[in-house]
């Protein structure tokens, strides 16, 4: 779900065309509609208010002028590689015995292999 301070990429006839960054998002007059005002990434800067219904601003393609476009967010890539991160380290923690289980239960007996040595060679 797209917010006020994501970044967007604007694709338009199914190429992407820019960046924008979403300054805000307010209800319209009309109902289910909404004002969204995009600082438009370019040299020099535009800024633009759009008026779009909610699923357009979450990626569904709608046309402007006969064109269609489509508004996606951008995620980054360390976003992405944490995620991942998140999901391998759960799936090889199920994998790996708890300390629970690799401990002990009760008093562990502690052998010490330089008396066991000392009687070796004493025998």
């Amino acid at each position: 779900m797209v917010q006020p301070g994501d970044l967007v990429l604007v694709y338009m006839e199914g190429n992407p065309a820019f960046f924008a960054r979403v300054e805000m998002i307010r209800p319209d007059l009309k109902p289910e509609w909404y004002q969204v005002k995009l600082l438009i990434l370019q040299m020099p800067l535009v800024v633009a208010t759009w008026i779009l219904r909610r699923a357009y601003i979450d990626g569904d393609e709608f046309t402007m002028g006969g064109r269609p476009v489509r508004v996606v967010k951008v995620i980054s890539p360390e976003e992405i590689e944490d995620v991942v991160d998140a999901k391998s380290k759960e799936s090889t923690a199920t994998l790996e015995p708890t300390r629970e289980a690799t401990e002990p239960k009760g008093k562990a007996k502690v052998f010490s292999l330089a008396d066991r040595r000392k009687k070796d060679q004493s025998s």
